[in-house]
């Protein structure tokens, strides 16, 4: 099964410079529909209007936690199958653990490279090569 790579894939980062690079890693990979959010609260407004194959949530972030956004996410029967990857720069276990048990699809931890965004996107996604 190949990955649609027009597919919408939703950034979600408080650190401006954050959003820049995951963008970028993503064109370097071929995805060019990348929209971003700010905060948790826009994140979920634009998940509730617009339909997205993929969120990228760092964790930390006020005043709506990655963490807490995952939960809504979940709870929201139209957006509960969207694939959830965490980044965060802690890689404490109770985090993972935390993640996990709120439905993370994956994780990623600070700092990474195109080689691990790729391997985590084709551990989520399937292959798009």
């Amino acid at each position: 099964m190949s990955v649609d790579k027009n597919m919408n894939i939703l950034v979600v980062d408080d650190y401006k410079t954050m959003l820049r690079i995951v963008r970028n890693l993503l064109k370097q990979l071929g995805f060019n529909n990348v929209d971003e959010a700010t905060d948790g609260s826009t994140a979920l407004q634009k998940l509730r209007d617009k339909k997205y194959g993929l969120v990228i949530s760092d964790w930390n972030m006020e005043p709506m936690s990655g963490l807490q956004l995952l939960k809504e996410v979940r709870a929201d029967s139209r957006l509960s199958d969207v694939p959830f990857i965490m980044v965060t720069a802690e890689s404490k276990s109770e985090n993972v653990v935390a993640a996990k048990e709120a439905g993370v699809t994956n994780y990623i931890i600070k700092p990474f490279n195109a080689e691990t965004l790729k391997q985590k996107l084709t551990a989520v996604l399937g292959n798009f090569d």
